[in-house]
């Protein structure tokens, strides 16, 4: 149930720039699921579903608060190996680029994720989206 609010917080009350970059960033996760058959993808997937799960617990006792950015702290680990690891460009070009297209993506994720967390450490605690409009 709560990510299917958070979604539709992402998909419908974000502003339109935030909304099309989390649509991307989800859209480039999802792409996990085309390479279920190599580490990257199971790795990948392993990751964004830790991340929701963390997610979901804060957003079910804060709401929709900075802090929720925390829960992608399981990229960090994905992204050091997947550069150190880059698949082959000519034995599975789609793989490469997905693995390259990702790293960078989510590094800016966490660079944003980081930015709202220390927010929050600072005192911006309240929820700045609703699941329902007030």
């Amino acid at each position: 149930m709560y990510v299917l609010e958070i979604l539709w917080i992402v998909l419908f009350r974000f502003a339109p720039l935030p909304r099309i970059w989390a649509v991307c960033l989800i859209a480039i996760n999802l792409g996990a699921l085309f390479f279920l058959d190599t580490t990257y993808g199971l790795v990948a997937l392993l990751a964004a579903l830790t991340g929701i799960a963390v997610m979901m617990v804060i957003y079910s006792r804060l709401g929709f608060v900075r802090l929720l950015g925390i829960g992608h702290v399981f990229w960090i680990p994905m992204l050091i190996w997947f550069a150190a690891s880059l698949p082959d460009r000519q034995t599975d070009p789609a793989l490469y680029w997905w693995v390259v297209v990702l790293i960078g993506f989510n590094t800016v994720s966490l660079v944003i994720d980081a930015a709202d967390v220390v927010r929050y450490l600072r005192g911006e605690r309240a929820p700045h989206y609703r699941w329902r409009a007030t």
